[in-house]
């Protein structure tokens, strides 16, 4: 067993498809089948079931995948460890951030990291609030970057900086009238949602436990993995959302959205790191550079 192999298997495993892994490890297809088989074969199990043309992770692959990520986060740490020796001269920097944080305020304090540190390749991923947290509990992600509070054991969150979230419709929505509502008016409308999970759907839920409310009392038609397509639907003046101002901005500059009158959440934004495992000076000059720009409040 290769540590190609276990990375290779990683990768199938996550997309469960053999020609999407192979374009993303960019390996032809039957190179990837090839280390899939081999690494069966050797070891006389079968980690996928093939189901027609499509491959699904079974039960003894789900139990290996989580063996696999283990070695491959014991190996990339020891290669960060080499790379520290460098001074950051060349090396890799992981980082995996929810949507929202990855939408705007990501990407200038990725360019300034870059300027600062031309040689150390980033590794950027974008996943949701509660993938990112395990990304980094389980050594796939050194950095995890998100938009609300989301425990696992050994995971330290700090506090980077503020985000507010308001409710966006469309012109033609009731609510665009302007008149203030409050979280009880919400069974009024339809909401348009992020998928359970998300950052921004956790915003939401917060703001019905504080009024003592379930979210079973909503109309709730959609619930959407990703911002753009969330706003698309509101767009149509099927219901409203929750959604980052700063995401909006540009929509209510222009008019396509409108802000409803109920009151703005406030929102951290938290910087995740493994508490045990290896830190690289790599990630050490990211977490120093945001800590630099103020709000360094532990979670």
């Amino acid at each position: 067993m290769t540590l190609e192999q276990l990375r290779i298997f990683a990768e199938v495993a996550a997309r469960q498809h053999i020609t999407q892994a192979a374009a993303h490890l960019n390996m032809t297809q039957s190179a990837v089948s090839a280390a899939i088989t081999a690494l069966e074969s050797r070891h006389r199990v079968t980690l996928f079931d093939r189901v027609g043309r499509s491959i699904v992770l079974n039960e003894t692959g789900r139990l290996f995948l989580k063996e696999a990520h283990a070695v491959l986060a014991s190996a990339k740490a020891a290669e960060a460890a080499l790379m520290d020796l460098s001074g950051l001269m060349h090396g890799e920097l992981s980082i995996m951030a929810s949507q929202t944080v990855a939408g705007y305020w990501l990407a200038p304090r990725l360019a300034e990291y870059q300027k600062r540190y031309p040689g150390i390749a980033l590794g950027v991923r974008i996943a949701n609030t509660s993938e990112v947290a395990d990304a980094v509990a389980e050594g796939r992600a050194e950095i995890g970057l998100i938009e609300w509070p989301n425990e696992r054991r050994s995971v330290s969150a700090r506090m980077v900086a503020t985000d507010e979230m308001i409710v966006v419709i469309a012109p033609g929505h009731a609510w665009a009238d302007g008149k203030p509502r409050s979280v009880r008016d919400f069974p009024t409308t339809a909401w348009i949602l992020r998928e359970t999970g998300s950052g921004t759907r956790r915003a939401f839920e917060s703001l019905l436990e504080g009024a003592a409310m379930s979210i079973g009392s909503l109309a709730i038609p959609l619930s959407l993995p990703g911002n753009e397509t969330v706003i698309g639907v509101v767009e149509t003046g099927a219901g409203a959302t929750l959604m980052s101002r700063s995401i909006v901005a540009p929509l209510l500059r222009s008019g396509a959205l409108v802000e409803a009158n109920v009151p703005a959440l406030p929102r951290p934004f938290f910087l995740l790191r493994h508490q045990e495992r290896y830190r690289s000076k790599a990630a050490d000059a990211f977490d120093d550079m945001v800590s630099a720009s103020g709000g360094s409040q532990q979670a």
